[in-house]
């Protein structure tokens, strides 16, 4: 199934015009998972100034990141199962289009109640990195998909550190509206570009969308989500994140007895408890968590007064050019990432990509005070960020029918955002009880950073012991490693079918 049928060229287009397009489909499709990440980053500069342009409380504000984080979270596997039925050209052209109109309601308003509409309109184009993967493993030959697809899974972290600085720089020099005018305008050229390079994918799962399936993981998502990102501000023993965790609970118990008892589910949950895809979406829980501490406590640690003993005292935009490295980086290595996968196998690859993100930590451990110290520390994080992100798709790839891709690496996706989310409660609960006053406010204490940065190294290290065990990994023949005897063989052709 992973070879699809032949595609026809457009009518009236030329031989010339088509080679152009095939040659332009890994850029176009990685500019896109690049434009997402910059897109999600971008507002995180304008968060400390948006109270006073909006008029808005600082509660309501922090709803720009949360309803990104949870539309995000809910359309992923979504849009993944419809990219799957209706084709992932289709779905990822209006993925980036309703990113792209969320951009133009911020450029045109400063009403927080529009901001924070936009911006779940925005949350569309966290399915653009999976979408973009299915159509690269329908459309490429098997030799040329390993470093395509590890070059798209790192596009979300060469976005997110291009973001940050590009975003600081363009608030502190001209008006807030500009930055969402150039966003709007590179989202327009995305859409356009890819309905002209992209093909629309061949392989299809025909059948009925499951809406009941969809609107009950949407619900449960929701409460889940928002209990997490709440949680620190409401109280995490308050009435309304208990009553959020067991609507959760509820719901998605309900929803997982739902899909397993209808003929064309939302998601294979059969597929998904099969230790070759489930422990893969275990590791990216995990990773996920591990990646995200390290720029969201990096930013606040080295932004920190000097007072502090510790903190650099460093602006927004000093702040980006240090997390800047880690985005070159894993732009320079992914290809080296998939050249690892073809000569030990994936899981080996996540594994030691994992481990690499621990050894990051260690060293924030070790030296938090020099500059170039933190930079290696996030370098060195970033590193095993791109091994990690870049095997983690190509696990699913080898895991699951050609047919069903987009909708198990939307999973997969998934998952990552429920790792970040609960890395950001988890951090900020730390933090919050470790503080001392600096000139009568509350600031973060270097223990704390510590301890944040040795949580995220020991679930980095869970992650890698997740990895390993990971049954199943394919030669880069595509034929399975034996594991041995006859019931090794039987266990895996069972799986393979």
């Amino acid at each position: 199934m992973d070879q699809p049928a032949p595609i026809s060229s457009p009518p009236g287009a030329s031989a010339g015009a088509t080679r152009v397009r095939d040659r332009l489909t890994i850029p176009v499709l990685a500019s896109g998972g690049i434009l997402m990440a910059v897109m999600q980053t971008v507002v995180v500069p304008l968060l400390p100034d948006l109270p006073r342009l909006t008029g808005a409380s600082a509660g309501a504000v922090s709803w720009m990141v949360t309803a990104t984080l949870l539309s995000g979270a809910v359309l992923t596997p979504v849009l993944g199962r419809a990219g799957d039925m209706y084709g992932k050209r289709r779905v990822l052209t209006a993925a980036l289009s309703l990113m792209t109109v969320g951009s133009v309601m911020c450029a045109l308003s400063s009403d927080i109640g529009v901001l924070i509409a936009a911006r779940a309109l925005q949350g569309a184009a966290a399915s653009v990195v999976p979408l973009s993967i299915s159509i690269l493993r329908d459309e490429l030959p098997p030799e040329r998909r390993g470093s395509a697809v590890a070059l798209m899974s790192s596009t979300v972290g060469i976005g997110a550190a291009l973001g940050l600085p590009l975003a600081a720089v363009v608030v502190q020099y001209a008006d807030w509206h500009t930055l969402f005018w150039m966003t709007s305008l590179l989202g327009a050229l995305g859409v356009t570009a890819v309905w002209w390079a992209v093909k629309e994918s061949p392989v299809r799962e025909p059948g009925r969308f499951d809406v009941l399936g969809a609107l009950m993981l949407a619900v449960g998502l929701t409460c889940l989500l928002l209990g997490v990102s709440q949680g620190g501000q409401w109280g995490w023993g308050s009435p309304r994140v208990l009553g959020l965790f067991l609507g959760a609970v509820v719901v998605l118990a309900l929803w997982w007895w739902q899909q397993l008892r209808t003929a064309q589910p939302l998601v294979d949950l059969r597929l998904v408890t099969r230790p070759r895809v489930g422990l893969p979406h275990v590791a990216a829980l995990l990773t996920g968590f591990a990646f995200y501490a390290n720029s969201l406590v990096t930013a606040q640690l080295v932004q920190a007064p000097e007072a502090t003993g510790y903190g650099l005292g460093l602006s927004i935009v000093a702040t980006g050019l240090c997390l800047l490295p880690g985005g070159v980086v894993m732009l320079l290595l992914s290809p080296v990432s998939a050249r690892i996968s073809e000569k030990h196998g994936p899981r080996i690859t996540l594994a030691l990509g994992a481990a690499v993100i621990a050894c990051g930590y260690a060293v924030r451990i070790a030296d938090s005070r020099d500059l170039w110290m933190i930079i290696l520390g996030v370098t060195v994080v970033a590193i095993g960020t791109t091994l990690a992100y870049s095997a983690l798709p190509t696990l699913i790839l080898r895991a699951v029918p050609a047919a069903q891709t987009a909708s198990a690496n939307g999973v997969n996706v998934l998952m990552r955002t429920i790792g970040q989310a609960t890395s950001s409660a988890a951090v900020a609960a730390v933090l919050v009880h470790h503080t001392s006053l600096v000139g009568g406010a509350p600031v973060p204490t270097l223990h704390g950073y510590l301890l944040a940065f040795a949580m995220a190294g020991a679930i980095a290290l869970a992650a890698s012991a997740a990895a390993l065990t990971i049954p199943g990994d394919s030669r880069p023949d595509g034929t399975r490693r034996a594991r041995g005897g006859t019931r090794g063989a039987r266990d895996e052709a069972m799986e393979g079918a």
